[in-house]
């Protein structure tokens, strides 16, 4: 595997405007999305790979010598720092928003309504809100707390030592290796 951009160049002209040409054009276009998918394998692998050094065997390694950070002797410096990341399971997320609500914390559920109107109805749509059910117009609704939103509330809980249902929220909490090259 590899690209040979020369080759594949001259490969894209149709030489004879033939359908042999074409059908060479479409297996080349089936190699390269061939190529893609195992490159994005390979990602996806590499990323996990990087994963599994900056959150665990780095912070692991540090913990064991008693040390969170350090600078190396080219100026580049590691430094273990927790992160916080969160996400609602879609099956649990009535209960979630409910829990936050019974305990104050209701103020990270965005709350949009809406009334869709056709064409021409611009004045109807002006008296949206006051008119929604008196016209008979039923509103969407939509309830959704922001990914960034959630895990910046996650981080403040842990942070106050405030004790919340963390599988709920699908919350993690952990130590994450910050790598600086000069």
């Amino acid at each position: 595997m590899g690209i040979d951009f020369e080759n594949d160049a001259q490969a894209l002209t149709v030489k004879n405007d033939g359908l042999a040409d074409i059908a060479d054009l479409a297996k080349l276009a089936l190699q390269l999305e061939r190529e893609i998918a195992e490159l994005d394998e390979t990602v996806k692998e590499r990323k996990e790979s990087l994963r599994m050094l900056t959150e665990t065997r780095i912070p692991e390694a540090l913990a064991e010598l008693g040390m969170s950070s350090f600078r190396m002797a080219d100026g580049s410096s590691i430094e273990v720092k927790p992160f916080y990341s969160a996400s609602i399971p879609a099956e649990r997320k009535g209960e979630a928003y409910e829990w936050l609500r019974q305990h104050g914390y209701d103020d990270i559920i965005k709350n949009t309504v809406s009334v869709q109107f056709g064409r021409g109805e611009d004045e109807d749509a002006g008296k949206m809100l006051d008119l929604v059910r008196q016209s008979g117009w039923i509103p969407d609704q939509a309830e959704k707390i922001e990914s960034m939103t959630l895990k910046a509330w996650v981080r403040e809980m842990v942070e106050q030592g405030v004790e919340f249902p963390t599988e709920l929220f699908g919350a993690h909490v952990g130590l994450k290796a910050k790598i600086k090259s000069i």
